[in-house]
């Protein structure tokens, strides 16, 4: 695929991941069919046509050292940054790597589609959104599976949110201010073909890492499985989707509790 935007745009996706998750602690480093999960999601990262550069976001915490050292092993450029405020951690990394349109992808999605990457990121170019993006977190309605979110927008509109977001979840979760008030930016959603958002493939829970590592265990060491391909995997399986089919998932003003308590002892 080949993407028709501005040629002299630089597109950088920004994977963002940290060791002290509050449901599965230490989880993107967690073994999936032989590699940490953050591998999985760079190497599949890498494969989109549209990303002109793929780099880790993680924190200043010292747990995430380990996460600073596994990309220092693997030649990914790391940037740390703000553990509770990951909206400014996403700003300075895109800042640092010259970035002229941000791709968000979350560390625990081992499943992320780098074709429906591409597509999204078309999208926006397509559209002259200011944020583009292949669902938005609940209440809204989404169509493509949990773990195969993809979010792109420009450096002026992250820079704007940087600058203007107050909210706790507007700083944690990185992209809220672009799209929770209709009319503020140019949003586009792209949408399946069907509504396949009831599916459940990201890794947040122990349940979660159970039915993805039974998944893997069933690709036969493929890593360029397009999305479809790993849906007729699943679907001939349903004891792996009963697995997870209990986990709910986060909303987009949800703010983790440990982010509670930082922002009321400051």
């Amino acid at each position: 695929m080949s993407v028709t935007g501005k040629d002299n745009e630089r597109v950088v996706a920004i994977i963002q991941g940290r060791m002290s998750s509050s449901r599965l602690p230490g989880k993107i480093l967690l073994d999936i069919d032989g590699l940490p999960m953050l591998m999985h999601v760079v190497e599949r990262v890498r494969m989109a046509k549209t990303v002109n550069a793929v780099i880790v976001a993680t924190t200043t915490d010292p747990s995430d050292g380990l996460v600073a050292e596994l990309c220092a092993q693997r030649g990914i450029p790391c940037e740390r940054g703000s553990l509770f405020d990951v909206l400014d951690r996403f700003y300075q990394a895109a800042r640092a790597h010259q970035a002229d349109v941000i791709v968000r992808i979350t560390a625990d999605c081992p499943l992320v589609d780098p074709w429906v990457i591409d597509r999204v990121v078309q999208a926006y170019y397509d559209t002259k959104a200011d944020f583009a993006a292949n669902r938005l977190p609940p209440p809204w309605k989404r169509t493509y599976p949990i773990g195969l979110d993809v979010e792109v927008c420009s450096l002026t509109a992250l820079e704007r949110a940087w600058q203007e977001a107050k909210e706790p979840h507007e700083r944690e979760h990185v992209m809220p201010y672009l799209y929770e008030t209709p009319g503020r930016f140019h949003v586009h959603v792209v949408n399946a073909e069907a509504d396949f958002g009831h599916l459940r493939w990201t890794v947040d829970t122990p349940e979660d890492l159970q039915a993805v590592r039974g998944l893997y265990a069933l690709l036969d060491g493929r890593r360029d499985c397009t999305w479809q391909e790993i849906l007729a995997i699943w679907q001939a399986h349903p004891e792996l989707e009963g697995i997870n089919r209990g986990v709910t998932h986060k909303k987009f003003d949800d703010v983790d509790q440990a982010y509670n308590r930082h922002h009321n002892d400051n």
